[in-house]
């Protein structure tokens, strides 16, 4: 089995399957204590908040990592003023532009995919979709003569808050309310006071299901799945990316395809239609 089939195999909840198999796999994932890099997107508000809150686990012996990165294109963003400790989870800070490193990191990635098989990304609530945009540089890299393109949705989830942007993406939500950024999305929600009856992974997944009833062929979902994993620090596994990556090199290798992809959390999302031309 080559790394690429090995990965999609072992990513299936990622990829669009909702079997109890996958799905319990991505679960027993989501509450491991050890990792390899975590990335977290952005060193400002946002990153020294979940910076901070990592250190929290670390001290609390609840995470440990061989290398915590914060990437920033500003070398005096909020994480470096702080400064770096001698303690081995201390950050260390990137300068560079977001997709540059993805670039980087992500292709070395898929290059040797164990050696990625514990690393996971910390996104940023006010981010681009840059996984979609990762999957869309790898497709327009590898069929240069290709039209790829990233195309609205035809039909959005059916869910209480949803607005397209302007570059494509479709953003959506459950939430109808401001949403803490400090929020674990728990079984009880915190704004209602009630179950939380929802998740928008099935929710897509419901959605491509529906489209293929409707004889639109699109595959996927392809999901990375931004759930709490310590300290109010959300996280999606880089191993999910590269086997999306695999995805789509398999999938559209000999004809055209189209491609739901969604960096989501239980609440919100941020969706996409990847689309390879002949």
């Amino acid at each position: 089995m080559s790394d690429a089939e090995g990965l999609i195999a072992a990513r299936g909840a990622a990829i669009g399957s909702a079997g109890e198999d996958d799905l319990r796999a991505a679960a027993a994932r989501e509450v491991r204590r050890d990792y390899g890099t975590i990335v977290v997107i952005g060193g400002g508000c946002y990153g020294s908040y979940y910076v901070r809150q990592l250190g929290r686990a670390w001290s609390a012996g609840a995470l440990r990592w061989q290398r915590l990165v914060v990437v920033d294109r500003d070398p005096q963003c909020r994480v470096a003023r702080t400064g770096a400790s001698a303690d081995a989870g201390s950050p260390h800070v990137i300068v560079s532009d977001w997709s540059d490193y993805l670039d980087r990191y992500l292709g070395d990635a898929a290059l040797d995919p164990s050696g990625a098989e514990r690393d996971a990304i910390v996104p940023s609530p006010l981010m681009p979709h840059l996984a979609f945009e990762w999957l869309e540089r790898r497709a327009r890299a590898r069929w240069p003569h290709r039209q790829v393109a990233r195309l609205p949705l035809d039909r959005a989830p059916e869910v209480p808050w949803q607005r397209p942007g302007t570059d494509g993406t479709h953003y959506v939500s459950f939430a109808e309310w401001m949403c803490p950024i400090n929020c674990i999305e728990p079984a009880r929600c915190p704004a209602t006071r009630g179950p939380r009856s929802w998740s928008m992974p099935p929710t897509v997944r419901a959605l491509v299901a529906a489209e293929r009833e409707r004889g639109i062929v699109l595959a996927g979902p392809l999901l990375f799945h931004c759930v709490h994993r310590a300290f109010g620090v959300g996280m999606f596994d880089s191993a999910d990316l590269l086997a999306a990556d695999a995805v789509v090199a398999a999938t559209a290798a000999e004809s055209a395809a189209q491609f739901l992809v969604g960096t989501v959390s239980h609440c919100h999302g941020a969706l996409g239609r990847l689309s390879i031309g002949e």
